[in-house]
């Protein structure tokens, strides 16, 4: 017996002592057949996030190309705006909301992206390549819902 005497426990043999190993063994596997329920419904979780951001991943790249190229339209007709933009930003028009969703016991940050009441620029871009700054704002709103 290498090491069985830690295991063991000092038990006298009698019929209530085995009532309560009985007890404590049906308890014992009860914990843990939640335990590996609580586990699976985690992995199961897991790999539904997992598989989202590998999905954004791939859209990822053709948002941002798309993007890229609607700033590049975007600048090629209305010259550089940057500082114009910088300029008349007051507040965020986007913002990021943080839910907590319960799987199992175990809570999961959960986050969601909403705009703040109605686009106050909505007429920018009126007297030179409005149409392009128009699909330059729908590209980068695109690119920040993957994002999240």
């Amino acid at each position: 017996m290498s090491g069985g005497a830690k295991d063991r426990l000092a038990i006298f043999p009698s019929r209530m002592a085995q009532s309560v190993m009985k007890t404590r063994l049906k308890g014992a596997q009860k914990g843990h057949s939640l335990l590996k329920k609580k586990a699976d419904a985690l992995n199961l979780r897991f790999r539904d996030i997992l598989k989202k951001i590998v999905e954004n991943k791939v859209l990822m790249g053709d948002v941002m190309k798309e993007a890229a190229f609607s700033l590049a339209e975007a600048k090629f007709t209305a010259g550089d705006f940057s500082h114009t933009v910088v300029q008349n930003v007051s507040q965020a028009q986007y913002r990021v909301r943080m839910k907590k969703e319960n799987v199992v016991g175990v809570f999961l940050p959960l986050f969601e992206a909403y705009t703040d009441g109605p686009d106050t620029y909505d007429l920018i871009g009126l007297g030179k390549g409005g149409s392009n700054i128009a699909r330059l704002k729908k590209n980068y709103s695109k690119a920040v819902e993957l994002l999240l």
